[in-house]
């Protein structure tokens, strides 16, 4: 034995030889983190800004930590940072990850059965987000695990017996979820409680009770059955209230409450007199030496076997070129293999249209009033309901990913959520295979983008007056999507283009670029979102207007100044219109060179309480910048919008005109 300990240790040598000289980072665990990120939709607070998935050096990212050698990621630790996504199951190729931490956040889906790959795990902590499905039987491979916390979330199912085999667990917090059947310990030999940890020692003993280093745990406001296990007795009577246990100390829950909660004596295991033969014959090998000796010899076998694959890997790796791993990009040969779930009733409010309904009502798809290189919008009109606007996506179906699909889904059901007057009301989506179909369907507002009125010779139909309902309109509408929803929503590109005009000039706030930000997470064009004039906000953090409230007020004091002016954002010959403007805000005597020529009246007045609005929202430093609320509550009060200011506008016009003549 001796001797093949030492040819173990030479394996391991030479392995670690190679690595070291050939490569610094392993490009799997680059891709499992890059993976992780993509499959993050939400990320308010820009904690994963900086995950670069062409830097083959992760060590510098927020929330990791690598070894002291650098050479592979030993914990992730993003808490109470809002991420919204899922869990990928690439997760359990970060094999020497000793912590992951994302407590407090609001991931979805199920927890990867992988994780149970991550032997040198110590500290797996999920609580507090929205996780739902059965806890996986795999966890019970982490063996080196001292903490887990998933608590808090919707996880159902029965509690797996295999947890039973984390011998270093100390601290198990399962409380607030979903959690059915008895609690699996399966160790009640009559022992006194204090006795707990000598459990472990006893062959036939599965469950929890072999967890003998066990010191914390919480099972409460679950739905479990049965009674409280006596090697578990030891535990704080709180540790087990609001379930359904046969012992109303400490408190239940209600019977009504568990009227639903299948009975105990189906769960696998419960009764530990009943052990199937081969079971009962592999505890008693486990007693002779020679089994330990076999184990010894098949364990170093593999782990050697390990290396030896590992050192042939690193020598290709060492001999090739090195190449760049765009994530979630499909190719000829290649599927997407990465299985996401998504929760069935994501969707279940949001009305789902044919391709067939919606060709025939968009005129065999030919009556086009809009193109972009990423979508098509289509004029229709729904038999016996209103008009429609269609958008329907250009994408190829090889190009099209399981998180993409996330992605679509997670915008339908943000969109739908709007309902204000200015706000364009989603009144559907159409996805269909056969032919690729992603369609989004909205309300259709007959005069157009606010962007053809002021830049394609309708201006003149844009009076001071009318101008300025239609700001407070956008107004009102953004304080409805920073304050009134929770979490907030924010337009991806706030410009002339994302304000549709009704018939009678109400505007309505439309997200349709949201689309882009879902494309460039295929194609990384991150960089290279376009837009009229859309490049002039926030040219530092392209990803930060997209997520942040302050990014969309810093857009709404550009677009104030794009309505008053009548120029476009950005001009090729004159840059950014910010910076034309600058010199006129706050200075009263020039002040009105930002008007419109083509506007013959203003209100000096309602100027002056614009200029103001402008400089407030365009504040170098975003904390600065003042809310929707308030600048809402601002424009509301000091500009006025009235008939008698229409009419006092039509005199001043008809007076001049007198003169003229």
């Amino acid at each position: 034995m001796r001797g093949f300990a030492s040819f173990q240790l030479l394996c391991c040598l030479i392995a670690g030889v190679l690595f070291v000289g050939c490569e610094s980072f392993g490009s799997h665990e680059v891709w499992a983190l890059t993976t992780f990120k993509e499959a993050i939709y939400e990320d308010p607070h820009l904690v994963l800004s900086n995950w670069n998935a062409l830097d083959a050096d992760p060590c510098a990212w927020s929330g990791i930590t690598c070894s002291v050698a650098r050479d592979h990621v030993i914990k992730i630790n993003i808490s109470s940072s809002s991420i919204r996504g899922f869990l990928v199951p690439d997760l359990g190729q970060l094999s020497f990850l000793q912590e992951l931490t994302l407590h407090g956040n609001r991931l979805l889906g199920i927890i990867p059965k992988e994780l149970g790959l991550l032997k040198y795990l110590t500290v797996l902590d999920l609580g507090a987000n929205e996780l739902t499905g059965p806890i996986p039987p795999e966890l019970g491979n982490l063996t080196s695990v001292v903490k887990i916390n998933l608590q808090s979330n919707g996880l159902s199912g029965r509690l797996p017996p295999e947890l039973g085999n984390l011998g270093h667990l100390e601290e198990l917090c399962l409380d607030r979820n979903k959690l059915q059947g008895t609690v699996p310990a399966n160790g009640d030999t009559g022992l006194p409680s204090n006795l707990h940890g000598m459990y472990a020692s006893t062959s036939n003993i599965t469950g929890l009770c072999r967890s003998s280093q066990l010191k914390v745990a919480d099972f409460s406001y679950n739905f479990f059955v049965g009674s409280i296990p006596e090697c578990l007795e030891y535990l704080p009577r709180t540790s087990f209230q609001g379930n359904c246990l046969q012992k109303q100390d400490p408190k239940q829950r209600p019977a009504e409450l568990c009227a639903g909660v299948p009975p105990s004596k189906g769960h696998p295991g419960s009764n530990p007199q009943h052990k199937p033969a081969k079971e009962v014959s592999k505890h008693r090998e486990a007693s002779k030496p020679a089994w330990l000796l076999a184990l010894e010899i098949v364990t170093g076998t593999m782990v050697c076997s390990l290396f030896l694959v590992a050192v042939f890997t690193a020598v290709q790796k060492c001999n090739s070129k090195s190449s760049i791993i765009i994530p979630w990009k499909k190719s000829s040969s290649e599927k997407d293999h990465i299985a996401v779930y998504i929760d069935s009733e994501m969707l279940k409010d949001v009305a789902r249209f044919s391709r067939q309904e919606l060709e025939v009502a968009c005129e065999d798809f030919s009556n086009i009033i809009g193109s972009s290189p990423d979508s098509l919008v289509y004029k229709g009109n729904i038999k016996g309901g209103p008009e429609i606007a269609v958008i329907s996506f250009c994408i190829k179906e090889e190009h099209w990913t399981s998180y993409l699909e996330v992605y679509f889904q997670r915008e339908v059901t943000d969109l739908a959520r709007l309902n204000h007057e200015n706000a364009a009301k989603l009144l559907g989506y159409c996805n269909e295979s056969a032919p690729f179909t992603r369609m989004l369907v909205f309300e259709y507002a007959s005069n157009g983008t606010l962007y053809e009125h002021l830049h394609f010779g309708e201006g003149c139909q844009l009076s001071w007056t009318r101008r300025m309902k239609i700001i407070i309109g956008i107004a009102q509408g953004l304080k409805y999507f920073h304050s009134e929803l929770e979490p907030p929503f924010t337009i991806s590109e706030l410009n002339s283009s994302a304000v549709y005009l009704t018939e009678h000039f109400l505007p309505k706030l439309v997200d349709f670029e949201s689309w882009k930000t879902i494309l460039a997470r295929s194609e990384k064009k991150l960089g290279s979102i376009s837009g009229q004039g859309a490049i002039c906000v926030l040219p530092n953090s392209m990803e930060a207007r997209h997520l942040d409230v302050k990014g969309n007020v810093y857009a709404f004091g550009i677009l104030l100044l794009e309505i008053i002016s009548g120029r476009p954002p950005f001009c090729k010959d004159k840059g950014c219109l910010i910076d034309w403007a600058k010199d006129y805000l706050e200075l009263p005597d020039v002040m009105s060179y930002v008007v419109d020529p083509e506007l013959k009246h203003f209100s000096y007045d309602d100027l002056k309480v614009l200029c103001d609005v402008v400089n407030l929202c365009t504040h170098p430093d975003p904390t600065k910048r003042p809310s929707m609320q308030e600048l809402c509550t601002m424009l509301e009060s000091k500009i006025d919008t009235s008939v008698s200011a229409e009419l006092k506008a039509s005199n001043l016009a008809w007076a001049e005109l007198a003169l003229s003549s």
